[in-house]
């Protein structure tokens, strides 16, 4: 069990072996190492192109689930004020379906944090191939690798709380319904 709630990363010792290809004779027109170093930056463009595009799919994941919990959060408020004598236990089955979303969000927002984390030490070994290494060397450096919360807090780690928050929230509306 403990293996889905930790995260561990790749190191990029362990990329590099992978991440080129056999190399490849020279072609006839006399492909020479700046020709290889263009492919190389054209590939490194693209995939960090790849890479912003996950973060802009995590930001509208979160994005809808926000939404989404805003709004049953809305009917909730509404419904419960003109419950007329609704028996409260009827709400198990919504608060279920609830807990179930909040965890979906919270394994998607897993999975995308591990897929960013994955291309990002792609990226740096790629930066090894290239004149500089803004991301592995350098900011990355600079932000003191995620480590130090006074330089840098990723924000997988704290997106990671908001469907647990809500998670927390749904079950004490539940119970205070119940007590009622």
């Amino acid at each position: 069990m403990t293996r889905y709630l930790r995260t561990t990363t790749a190191k990029i010792d362990e990329v590099v072996p992978t991440l080129w290809s056999p190399l490849v004779e020279v072609d006839k027109d006399g492909g020479t190492a700046i020709g290889r170093q263009s492919a190389t930056l054209e590939q490194y463009k693209i995939y960090v192109e790849m890479a912003d595009r996950i973060s802009a799919r995590r930001g509208l994941t979160n994005t809808f689930f926000l939404s989404l919990n805003t709004l049953i959060a809305t009917a909730a408020g509404v419904v419960w004020n003109n419950r007329a004598g609704v028996d409260a236990w009827y709400l198990s089955v919504p608060v279920a379906a609830l807990l179930l979303q909040c965890a979906a969000w919270f394994w998607l927002l897993r999975s995308y944090r591990q897929l960013n984390s994955a291309k990002y030490i792609v990226i740096g070994a790629l930066e090894e191939r290239l004149p500089a290494s803004p991301y592995w060397r350098a900011e990355w450096k600079a932000l003191g690798e995620g480590r130090d919360p006074s330089r840098y807090w990723p924000l997988t780690h704290l997106e990671q709380w908001i469907p647990i928050s809500f998670a927390l929230v749904y079950v004490a509306g539940f119970v205070i319904a119940i007590a009622a």
